[in-house]
């Protein structure tokens, strides 16, 4: 090779190499550009499928109702986090939730963290299918001495923690204050009279219906029976009795306490104190169209009528206001649930992804104050005592039910199927006017065989 030639082999050599350095340079700062590798969870829940309003809302403060929240909060979280976690969310109909649930572990398809009931969640923490939590909290700065008395109780099982609080929803009474005004029932102060016991609240309901001819109740008694169930437990607990033994494996209706209750509910039914025949929406509508004074029904409606109460077309325009369950016995207590968040055992497979559903639970536990907007009571105790929670229209006169609240004892099994064996067999009591004996043998006998036969 001459000089010429070998200088510009010499000259090509030295450029190909920069070009080569330059190549691996730029493909090392373009990985250093990429963020983490996305870790993809699954979310599992009811609440409703709001996509049309909310899909691309990434702020949590702008959603409005249970829906609009939870699907702004996931948003948020997939917009925000710094870790490249995915959520998916899987809506599922409240009705067939905890039967897809199940159908899902069966086949293997298990979702990273689910919504649960606590009612339901000692059912799947005796057969091993949701993970305890308390290191999962401490590591994540979740501190379950923020947790209210009654959340605490709901996702405790035999000293464990199985789950995150999401809320606490309770058993209140929606008040018609114009009809309330029209019976003469409204004090001084224009708040309506509210019972103290079974003689004055049979008293009231009798003046109401006398001066509006309106029955003074509407609850859903057709096709719902965990509503007669939640108002059943609610009179028995505030008499100091439980109908379920210590070890959850009976039910005792045969008690002073159970007489008192069941006699009461079917006295207000056979006098036409409570519109008759009306499921769950059509006892709603009937109190929203000014068809009776008060509606028993949760804490999650309290948005909906609220708002309805704004609309000068409405007939509870400006004439709504709550409050807990009365104390017509010896005691305050309220039938009370909470949702709550669970990591199911298949669901995370690896360590990365168990770990970013931890985070994500945390991201849920630091905007607890948001869901409270829902209606639904806070499960943390700082968001309970907050400036901007008591500053929520009617929350300071809820607030107490945080602590009042009772539920089904967590180490009774089959809750739901319980609940509506109870259910059913008040409803019956009401509506066909079976005797009282007879109602309480027929339900003490179906739910003690349900409970011999649960699997533990």
């Amino acid at each position: 090779m001459n000089w010429p030639a070998a200088a510009a082999f010499q000259v090509n050599s030295a450029r190909l190499m920069a070009l080569g350095l330059l190549v691996l340079l730029s493909g090392c700062e373009a990985r250093n550009n990429v963020g983490p590798a996305k870790t993809e969870i699954t979310l599992m829940r009811f609440f409703g499928s709001c996509d049309g309003q909310y899909a691309h809302v990434n702020e949590v403060a702008k959603g409005q109702g249970e829906c609009g929240i939870i699907t702004t909060l996931v948003n948020e979280f997939n917009a925000t986090n710094s870790d490249g976690i995915v959520v998916r969310t899987e809506v599922v109909e409240w009705g067939p939730y905890y039967d897809q649930l199940i159908a899902r572990i069966v086949a293997k398809d298990v979702p990273t963290v689910a919504v649960m009931h606590e009612s339901a969640l000692g059912d799947y923490v005796r057969r091993n299918l949701v993970l305890p939590l308390d290191k999962d909290f401490a590591a994540a700065g979740i501190a379950t001495s923020d947790f209210t008395a009654h959340a605490r109780r709901g996702v405790t099982i035999a000293g464990g923690t199985y789950a995150l609080p999401f809320d606490s929803w309770s058993w209140l009474w929606h008040v018609n204050t114009s009809l309330m005004k029209q019976a003469g029932l409204l004090d001084p102060a224009g708040r309506p009279l509210v019972p103290g016991s079974p003689q004055e609240l049979l008293a009231h309901a009798r003046q109401f219906r006398r001066a509006t001819g309106k029955p003074y109740f509407a609850w859903a008694t057709a096709n719902e029976p965990a509503s007669n169930t939640r108002t059943f437990l609610t009179l028995v607990a505030q008499q100091n009795a439980l109908v379920f033994g210590e070890n959850g494996k009976s039910i005792n209706m045969h008690q002073p306490a159970v007489d008192n209750a069941l006699t009461l509910m079917q006295q207000l039914y056979a006098e036409g104190h409570v519109k008759p025949n009306l499921n769950y929406a059509g006892a709603n509508q009937a109190f929203l169209r000014g068809d009776a004074g008060v509606i028993v029904v949760g804490t999650w409606a309290i948005d909906q009528f609220l708002n309805e109460s704004g609309l000068a077309s409405s007939p509870l325009y400006g004439s709504y206001t709550i409050f807990p369950f009365p104390q017509l016995y010896q005691r305050k207590a309220v039938f009370a649930d909470g949702h709550s968040w669970v990591m199911l055992k298949a669901g995370s497979p690896d360590e990365k992804t168990h770990q970013a559903g931890v985070k994500l639970l945390k991201f849920i536990w630091d905007h607890s104050s948001q869901w409270a907007r829902s209606g639904n009571l806070p499960a943390r105790q700082s968001v309970v005592t907050s400036e901007n929670f008591r500053k929520l229209p009617f929350r300071d006169s809820l607030a107490e039910i945080t602590h009042t609240g009772i539920a089904i004892p967590s180490n009774v099994p089959t809750q739901r199927l319980v609940e509506f064996e109870i259910g059913a067999g008040v409803g019956n009591l009401l509506v066909s006017g079976r005797p009282l004996g007879e109602v309480q043998d027929a339900v003490e006998t179906r739910v003690n065989r349900l409970l011999k036969k649960a699997r533990r």
